[in-house]
């Protein structure tokens, strides 16, 4: 199949959270053509397989994207289309690898549904696959490799107060809430350094209310991005701790990750990029990804990679370099054969 064909009919499939069905049977067609044997699990992720027996090798990325349709197009030496970076240019680009895979081992590629909301699918496979390797799929160009994502928490608040009228001295429940959310910002202050990876975020991201008879109803959405330094629980028994207890609910959350950077797949990758002239940079980076809930399951040699850059995810202009594409291929086949040749029993 033609490489850059296989991209723009993953893309064809828009796909956002929630909607994966069609992606994921673009998804099993393009495999079947290179090859693999498929299969659909139970969360609906869909899987592909190709050799058989250790080590197994499994790139896991993701199928669904964000909101938001983008037309695909290829122009200029691009190929444009929601997910093109995040995260279906990996993901065609390890289908199309694996497929020249031949003798001992076994490469799984794996198209996660929900990533972007809450891993619904990469929390289904985790207690149900055991990898020796693990690639995680997400944009790092084609010759960086992430180490390290930061965690992530997802926060409801749920303020409630009477009904005052605006000329009264009163603070209305609004302001009573952000009061109240003041102190976890001034918290998240508290857990700042000189790198942005080892940095807490806090963002404010949705706040809506409303009115039950004489009651007003605030409810503010909070997304915190924690360092390796303050676990998920940490935070929890901060809020614990304060008026905001029993005023939240914890949506998704993960801790945050760092693997070594001298692992098997850190350097299969790395002497790849090498190979192709390329000079190697490791990444840690302030987002999450499902590296957050595998790796500390699954505790094999693990990183992230894939083709595109990582500024373009969730906008406009999302979109992929065709020569970075098909340098990207190159790399995970590469990286494929180095792994798939090591001894397991």
């Amino acid at each position: 199949m033609d490489e850059v064909g296989a991209l723009v009919e993953l893309l064809k499939a828009y796909s956002p959270s929630g909607t994966e069905e069609k992606a994921a049977q673009a998804f099993a067609t393009i495999a079947k053509s290179l090859g693999y044997t498929t299969e659909l699990d139970g969360a609906g992720n869909p899987i592909a397989r190709r050799g058989h027996g250790a080590p197994q090798v499994l790139f896991l990325s993701h199928i669904d994207t964000v909101d938001g349709e983008i037309p695909v197009k290829v122009e200029g030496g691009r190929v444009y289309g929601r997910g093109a970076c995040d995260a279906k240019g990996a993901l065609a680009a390890a289908l199309l690898a694996g497929s020249r895979h031949e003798g001992p081992g076994e490469v799984v590629v794996i198209g996660a549904v929900g990533e972007e909301k809450d891993s619904r699918g990469a929390r289904y496979l985790i207690p149900r696959m055991k990898p020796n390797f693990l690639i995680v799929g997400e944009p790092s160009k084609w010759d960086g490799v992430t180490i390290g994502y930061k965690g992530n928490l997802d926060l409801l608040f749920t303020f409630e107060g009477e009904r005052t009228h605006l000329s009264s001295p009163s603070p209305t429940t609004l302001e009573l809430a952000l009061v109240s959310l003041y102190r976890l910002q001034a918290w998240g202050a508290d857990h700042q350094d000189e790198t942005q990876f080892k940095s807490l975020t806090h963002k404010v991201h949705t706040i809506n209310t409303g009115r039950v008879g004489g009651r007003e109803i605030v409810k503010v959405g909070v997304n915190i991005r924690l360092p390796p330094a303050v676990k998920v629980a940490d935070a929890i028994a901060f809020l614990d701790s304060t008026d905001l207890k029993g005023k939240y609910k914890v949506g998704d959350s993960s801790d945050a990750v760092e693997v070594d950077r001298t692992n098997e797949v850190v350097r299969s990758l790395t002497g790849a990029i090498r190979e192709l002239g390329g000079t190697p940079t490791l990444f840690k980076k302030s987002g999450t990804a499902d590296m957050n809930l595998a790796v500390p399951v699954w505790g094999c040699p693990a990183a992230a990679y894939g083709p595109g850059d990582a500024h373009l995810d969730h906008t406009e202009q999302e979109s992929l370099d065709v020569g970075e594409f098909h340098n990207a291929i190159r790399v995970l086949e590469k990286a494929f054969a180095s792994l798939t040749q090591r001894k397991f029993v």
